[in-house]
C-alpha cells in the first residue's frame, strides 16, 4: 500500500487503542485494492486532557500520521475510531475539526466517503458512532456511501456490521462477516472514486 505520489488512492484514516479499529482499517484496505485502487493507511496521534502533547512527527511503530495534505488529495475517504459514549474518540475530531481549510477550499466536495468502529459490547453504540463520523464529512461535501444489504454477511453476521459502516465488536480477532463487511466498504468506496474521478 503506498506507492506513487500522482496515484489515485483511498485514504483509510484511523484511530485505534487498542488494535480494534486498526483490524477493521487493515481490512477495508485491502478490499480497497482488491477494487484496483491505491490504500493509503494513515492515524491521528493522541491528545492530552491536561495539556497540549507534542507528539513526534512519525509515531513509534505502526501508521504513519495523516496530513492534511493525505486528506487534501485523496480519491475517497474512510474513517474509523473506537466509540466513546456513542461519538468518535477525541484524537480523530481533533483531527477532523482542524480541516476547515479543506472546508474553505471544497477539497474533498464529491469524494466518496464512509465510516467504520469498534465497541467493547454489541450494543455500545456502533450507529451513533458511525452517524457522528459522517456529520463532517456531509460538511465537506462528500459523497457519503454506507454498505448495502446486497452485501451478503450483512444479513448474517451475529457481531459487527451495520449498513452505516463496517463494525467490530471487541474480541481478540474480526470474526468472518466483520472482516467480508469491512472488505465490502473499502471495495465501495474505491469503485465509486474510480467512478467519481474517471
Amino acid at each position: 500500500m503506498d506507492s506513487g505520489i500522482n496515484t489515485p488512492y483511498v485514504l483509510v484514516l484511523y484511530y485505534s487503542r487498542h488494535g480494534h479499529v486498526k483490524m477493521l482499517a487493515e481490512q477495508i484496505a485491502l478490499g480497497v485494492e482488491n477494487a484496483g485502487v491505491e490504500a493509503k493507511l494513515r492515524t491521528v496521534p493522541t491528545v492530552s486532557a491536561v495539556c497540549e502533547a507534542i507528539e513526534d512527527d512519525i509515531p513509534d511503530e505502526g501508521d504513519i500520521y495523516c496530513s492534511e495534505d493525505d486528506l487534501a488529495n485523496c480519491a475517497g475517504l474512510l474513517i474509523g475510531s473506537p466509540t466513546r459514549f456513542g461519538n468518535m474518540a477525541a484524537p480523530l475530531k481533533y483531527f477532523i475539526d482542524g480541516t476547515s481549510g479543506l472546508w474553505l477550499s471544497g477539497a474533498l466536495i464529491n469524494k466518496p466517503a464512509g465510516a467504520f468502529t469498534s465497541t467493547s459490547s454489541l450494543h455500545g453504540g456502533q450507529e451513533s458512532t458511525l452517524l457522528s463520523m459522517i456529520l463532517p464529512l456531509l460538511h465537506h461535501g462528500m459523497v457519503i456511501a454506507g454498505v448495502p444489504y446486497s452485501e451478503p454477511a450483512l444479513s448474517k453476521t451475529k457481531s459487527g456490521g451495520t449498513p452505516y459502516g463496517a463494525s467490530h465488536v471487541e474480541a481478540d480477532a474480526l470474526s468472518g462477516t466483520e472482516i467480508q463487511i469491512a472488505r465490502a466498504q473499502g471495495h465501495r468506496i474505491a469503485t465509486l472514486a474510480k467512478k467519481l474521478t474517471s
